[in-house]
């Protein structure tokens, strides 16, 4: 897949719609899926067409549907190389509101290791075959060719960008890409590391239950996951809390019996990321639901 196209970063005030739109163009001529972010990082929520999940979902999310919306819709799975779409007059308004670019790794062959300060940097430094190294506000991304599934907090200060995720653009970057390591591949296999005084963080999507399945249909469950990204989604206040609440609600029915998928699991975590969650929040919500229930 061919990696991201050097574009010059621009310092100064918030780029304007026009820069933006212009970056992302730019990328997805090199075959990056791209989509807009509104301020603090996070994906646009979906559209009243879209809340739910109504319409299906995107073609190139796990739980693929035909949804054929025209909106900057579904988070990370919004992200698309298609100039039409991207100059769109619904995407145009998205870009109107954006506060930054972001692609999707997965989709152009790419896994992004997120360092958030500076030990993280230094145990990769010592850990990591060199790569194209990219600047962030508190650290640095890592950039490897090859994909793996997504992971956050895989050690303190360190997540895992690759398919169903995004990760924020901010420039080229500088050195030579590198073929994805099995170093990184190895670190979503191993338990995190406990950061002091925070409950201890998992990947994402996450752990199925090996008990006895007592739910004698799968509308059952489908049901049970449907109703719970309507509570997420319908949640005016409080959404940390709701979504928490959530969580318990779907482990304590679902979690021991080993039904639940990455694909239950990456539905209920699209539909909190819509309401403003981060990653990282929704993590730390499956886990302390887990650990509340003795899973």
């Amino acid at each position: 897949m061919t990696q991201p196209t050097t574009i010059r970063r621009v310092p100064g005030p918030q780029p304007r719609p026009a820069e933006l739109l212009r970056t992302a163009l730019t990328l997805a001529a090199t075959g990056v899926p791209v989509l807009p972010l509104r301020a603090g990082k996070v994906p646009f929520g979906n559209c009243h067409q879209c809340a739910h999940n109504a319409c299906g979902g995107r073609p190139n999310m796990k739980s693929a549907g035909p949804c054929r919306c025209p909106g900057v819709c579904h988070a990370w799975a919004a992200a698309t190389t298609d100039p039409a779409v991207l100059t769109s007059p619904a995407w145009t308004a998205g870009w109107q509101r954006a506060a930054a670019v972001a692609y999707h790794p997965g989709g152009a062959g790419l896994t992004v290791v997120d360092l958030d300060n500076a030990a993280a940097i230094a145990w990769a430094r010592e850990t990591l075959p060199a790569t194209r190294t990219v600047k962030t506000t508190r650290g640095e991304h890592w950039i490897y060719r090859g994909t793996m599934t997504s992971h956050n907090a895989v050690r303190p200060g360190v997540d895992i960008k690759s398919t169903m995720s995004y990760a924020r653009y901010l420039g080229p970057g500088t050195g030579t890409m590198a073929a994805l390591p099995d170093a990184v591949r190895a670190l979503a296999a191993k338990e995190p590391s406990p950061a002091p005084s925070m409950p201890q963080a998992v990947p994402v999507p996450t752990w199925v239950g090996s008990g006895e399945c007592p739910h004698r249909t799968p509308a059952y469950l489908a049901r049970g996951i449907t109703m719970a990204e309507q509570r997420i989604t319908a949640a005016s206040s409080a959404v940390h809390a709701t979504v928490f609440r959530t969580f318990l609600a779907v482990l304590s029915t679902h979690g021991r019996c080993g039904c639940l998928t990455d694909t239950h699991i990456a539905r209920l975590f699209t539909a909190a990321q819509a309401k403003g969650e981060t990653l990282r929040h929704c993590s730390d919500a499956w886990t302390n639901a887990r650990t509340t229930l003795g899973l």
